[in-house]
């Protein structure tokens, strides 16, 4: 496994393929490994379980934070990023998000705003990036699930707080599926 520092101004584009990525924009750390093989070819998934998947996603860390206990997240993640970060791994890329104080549940009040469409990064690997126009801190995600064992589980997650401009009003995008390459 490789660590480095990518900066607070990191910014995900280009998530390398084949590779387990665990992006915390508060605690500026990447792990990568080598992914498994690809499964039977991922189902489309509509607006609404695209959207499940982000809240899922966000109840579960949400949850860590709260706790300290990561294991939940690492359990329900996909194998290849099981492996590559224990509960306690977690618990250190997290660190500076969970002592920001963000509460991560009020995720739960809005649709999520795709910033692109969600795709196909391989065929069995989906992307998504948006964020929640929550006031006066939104929440910036990039999140990638892996289609494996019968389901889209977390392979990647990048979350971050975002001032959102004043005077704005956030409208979510509905998401078309993604398309396959």
């Amino acid at each position: 496994m490789i660590l480095r520092d990518v900066g607070r101004s990191a910014k995900i584009s280009g998530l390398a393929l084949g590779a387990v990525v665990l992006f915390a924009f508060m605690a500026p750390v990447s792990a990568f490994a080598q992914t498994a093989q690809p499964q039977p070819s991922a189902p489309s998934l509509d607006q609404m379980g695209i959207t499940k998947l982000v809240w899922s996603t966000m109840a579960a860390v949400d949850h860590a934070n709260q706790t300290g206990n990561y294991s939940v997240v690492r359990d329900l993640a996909a194998p290849g990023f099981q492996a590559n970060n224990d509960a306690a791994k977690l618990g250190q890329i997290f660190a500076n998000l969970r002592a920001s104080g963000i509460d991560l549940s009020n995720t739960m009040l809005l649709a999520p705003t795709f910033r692109a469409q969600p795709r196909m990064v391989q065929a069995d690997m989906m992307q998504l990036q948006g964020y929640f126009g929550l006031r006066p801190t939104g929440i910036n995600f990039e999140l990638l699930y892996q289609w494996t064992g019968g389901k889209w589980r977390l392979f990647g997650v990048g979350i971050a707080p975002a001032p959102m401009p004043t005077g704005q009003q956030a409208t979510p995008q509905t998401p078309a599926p993604p398309k396959k390459k």
